[in-house]
């Protein structure tokens, strides 16, 4: 890792994307890449991709091929054809694959390149999938970390400046068939949301199904109240937070950047260090399980697991 730092002070980190069937692909790489681009973060630049794609998932089969072509047209990307052929071309990797069950055996791969990976939203489609993502990073010393972009949006940093008592995230929420835990496809930004305003803790959960929105409450251990509105097919985002004294909401139509993202995702890179711990967003996946659990049986509250 040291190394690796060496590296990152002298030039470029050079980044390989897993995964190009989805919008982040192109949109990553015009940050990393365009250094004429207000929003542009220095450190790394996409040098490689594999394709990647999930022909049973419209929203993959659709897309692989146009993102392929816009990253090699636009971007002078080299397309590769494997995983494994990455390893030598990169230092750092993006795993893009908007399909969750893809993400545990494209890491299974990833993690014989021994370099660190960015593993984009969602982790996995199911906890178990998840942990062993985790379990087998820890097996062979690869560092990785996961997160929404909304973790880094201001409106989320900004109600999270002062202490919060309680908080309510809301965000769309539409399901993917594929996906086991159907809140992970999507719901999974205003989950983090909600756990970057109040942290980890969360111990049990109970899930209310309507017929556009799924609302999810969890008590935290400290006796703190936390809510999340999933919303179907599409909404806004935004969030309020209840302070001792006050209640903090976020602006209509909040705005959020890919770059603050990126700006840790780079970090991360060069220094080998997650800047949200992984038990955090094991967590996450914890209490998207249990609010899956807890609409198969009615809206019975659920322990995570």
């Amino acid at each position: 890792m040291i190394a690796l730092l060496a590296l990152s002070l002298a030039a470029d980190l050079r980044v390989g994307i897993i995964g190009t069937d989805t919008s982040h692909a192109g949109a990553f790489t015009k940050i990393l890449n365009d250094k004429a681009n207000p929003e542009h973060v220095p450190g790394a630049r996409v040098v490689a991709a594999f394709k990647g794609g999930s022909p049973d998932l419209p929203e993959s089969a659709n897309r692989v091929e146009g993102y392929a072509n816009e990253l090699m047209k636009r971007w002078n990307i080299e397309i590769v054809p494997s995983i494994a052929s990455l390893c030598g071309k990169v230092d750092a990797i993006l795993l893009e694959s908007v399909d969750g069950r893809k993400h545990l055996p494209q890491f299974r791969e990833a993690v014989r390149c021994a370099k660190p990976v960015f593993i984009d939203k969602p982790l996995a489609s199911t906890l178990d999938d998840a942990r062993e993502i985790a379990a087998l990073a820890k097996r062979s010393g690869v560092a990785w970390f996961s997160s929404s972009s909304l973790r880094y949006a201001q409106y989320v940093l900004d109600l999270k400046s002062a202490p919060v008592a309680g908080a309510i995230t809301w965000g769309p929420g539409p399901f993917e068939e594929h996906h086991q835990l159907d809140l992970s496809w999507y719901a999974i930004h205003p989950a983090e949301a909600l756990f970057t305003i109040l942290g980890p803790g969360c111990e049990e959960v109970t899930r209310r199904t309507g017929a556009n929105a799924d609302e999810v409450t969890c008590r935290w251990k400290d006796g703190r109240i936390g809510t999340m509105r999933a919303m179907r097919p599409y909404g806004d985002y935004g969030a309020v937070a209840f302070g001792e004294k006050d209640v903090r909401q976020s602006p209509p139509k909040p705005k959020f950047s890919y770059a603050a993202l990126l700006v840790e995702v780079v970090k991360f890179f060069q220094t080998g260090k997650p800047p949200v711990p992984n038990e955090e967003t094991l967590e996450i996946f914890a209490f998207l399980d249990a609010a899956q659990r807890s609409k198969d049986a009615g809206g019975v509250p659920m322990k995570l697991r």
